[in-house]
């Protein structure tokens, strides 16, 4: 399984912008995709997962201003994320694994990242 994302860029405080993610290759029907981030000089977080049966979570950080959602049919998973703020920046990555937690130890797939600047 390879992962790949797009859609990252600089943007103003206040402002949205849509990652996406594209996986090619064998998947399973039980994997979760997730999106994480990380800023310089700290750890990978979880922003965001998607679960197989479709639930989905969501650190505090961002609840009510991103949104993850999956199309099997395209193989593409997206975050789109409104009300940015500069503590948004960061390299986001998206990731495949069993485990549907924020943490990083249920993904065994990464993406390369792309990165998000919020900055006035």
């Amino acid at each position: 399984v390879r992962l790949m994302e797009s859609g990252g860029g600089s943007v103003q405080p206040g402002g949205s912008l849509r990652l996406s993610c594209s996986w090619s290759g064998p998947t399973y029907s039980n994997y979760c995709m997730a999106w994480f981030r990380q800023a310089p000089g700290k750890e990978r977080e979880g922003v965001a997962t998607f679960d197989s049966d479709g639930t989905t979570t969501y650190a505090d950080s961002v609840k009510g201003r991103f949104t993850i959602s999956k199309d099997g049919e395209k193989n593409m998973v997206y975050l789109e994320m409104n009300s940015l703020k500069s503590e948004d920046t960061g390299m986001y990555y998206c990731a495949t694994g069993m485990g549907c937690t924020l943490d990083t130890s249920g993904y065994n797939v990464w993406g390369q990242g792309t990165q998000v600047t919020v900055s006035s």
